[in-house]
């Protein structure tokens, strides 16, 4: 499996208990939810575009840094630095290889500012009831691909994202009930090997 995928795919819908009806929330509820979740662990699923599942646990700490741990058979590893992504595949014959975060979407939530209301930012906004979905982008880079945030309300959570790169590939990542305001070290967002890595431009 393509690991760079996961900044890249759609999530599947949890099988969770969600409120019988919630109004849309507002980009500036979503924006403030988002600056204010400075750190974050819990446990994922990911759904693949080929259809496969993968687990494991994901750290959290804005701005710039996220940690994707994958549970075996994969044992892969997945961390945002702040500047780089760094994709490290004991399967792969390639060997570790990074890439600027800055051309992935997922700096759109890892951003030290995340403001939604921005122009040309935010190019879907829909309520199904009881999730409300953001479609957001790179305005000035569109082509490096969008994510959909999911999110439920009272109180504001986020509960996935999907990921849509360039080619119109998709990733899915579920996330379980996060466990907010924890304690994170910035070595457990060090890349293995960086120096050594191979990174795209």
């Amino acid at each position: 499996m393509n690991k760079l995928r996961i900044l890249m795919i759609p999530v599947l819908w949890a099988a969770m208990t969600l409120p019988a009806a919630a109004e849309k929330l507002s980009l500036g509820e979503i924006s403030s939810y988002l600056n204010r979740l400075k750190t974050a662990q819990g446990e994922f699923t990911q759904v693949n575009e080929d259809g496969s599942i993968s687990t494991g646990q994901i750290l959290l700490k804005r701005p710039g840094r996220v940690r994707f741990e994958y549970a075996p058979p994969e044992e892969a590893l997945v961390v945002a630095d702040g500047d780089t992504v760094g994709i490290i595949d004991p399967r792969s014959n390639d060997g570790p290889v990074g890439y600027p975060l800055h051309r992935t979407p997922l700096k759109i939530i890892l951003a030290n500012n995340v403001d939604l209301t921005r122009e040309r930012m935010v190019v879907g906004h829909a309520s199904d009831g009881t999730s409300t979905t953001v479609r957001a982008q790179d305005p000035e880079h569109p082509e490096y691909g969008s994510i959909d945030l999911v999110f439920t309300g009272d109180p504001v959570e986020l509960r996935q994202w999907v990921i849509h790169d360039g080619s119109g590939s998709q990733t899915t990542v579920i996330l379980g009930d996060l466990q907010t305001g924890v304690r994170l070290r910035n070595e457990q967002f060090e890349i293995p090997g960086k120096r050594r890595m191979r990174v795209d431009p």
